[in-house]
């Protein structure tokens, strides 16, 4: 540090610092909350949660209905390429859950789930659905969900929740 800034600062010190009043209070009128602030209005979102056995690489089947999207099934396992080039690396395991939308009107689902072991630990979560386009009355589509960095422990679950949340 150079002699002038020590000495400036040294001045610093030393000056009082100035006298300040206390702010005055403002006198303003708040309007009525209930006045100015309309009601919000909840969206419409269709939702259901399920708590169900888990069971490891197997296809486990469903018959959940959520506004005319029907779940059909989903399976737990390893992600396996089918193409030889691309086996060897692990790429982690994955959830495929099958849908039907056997509504009049398109269907955009969201997915979560969180996989349990018999303690309630939580083994892993994936989450996903559609990202472009809708589920079109009478189609079924499929939907992977990655458990990202979760590969050990998951084929030792005992129950998952299932979520679905539907976007209009």
């Amino acid at each position: 540090m150079s002699i002038l800034t020590l000495v400036f600062l040294l001045g610093l010190q030393d000056k009082a610092a100035p006298e300040t009043k206390p702010a005055e209070p403002i006198k303003q009128e708040m309007p009525a909350l209930e006045k100015t602030v309309a009601p919000a209005k909840p969206q419409a979102l269709s939702f259901t949660s399920e708590t169900l056995p888990y069971r490891w690489n197997e296809v486990l089947p469903l018959s959940l209905n959520v506004d005319g999207l029907k779940i059909t099934s989903i399976s737990f396992a390893k992600r396996e390429p089918k193409n030889k080039l691309l086996q060897g690396p692990d790429y982690g395991s994955r959830a495929l859950i099958q849908v039907t939308n056997t509504a009049a009107k398109p269907r955009t689902p969201g997915f979560a789930i969180a996989v349990f072991d018999k303690e309630g630990r939580l083994l892993g979560a994936a989450n996903g659905g559609t990202k472009i386009g809708t589920v079109k009355p009478g189609e079924s589509e499929s939907f992977f969900l990655s458990f990202f960095q979760v590969k050990e422990r998951l084929p030792k679950g005992d129950h998952y929740v299932l979520s679905v949340e539907l976007r209009d």
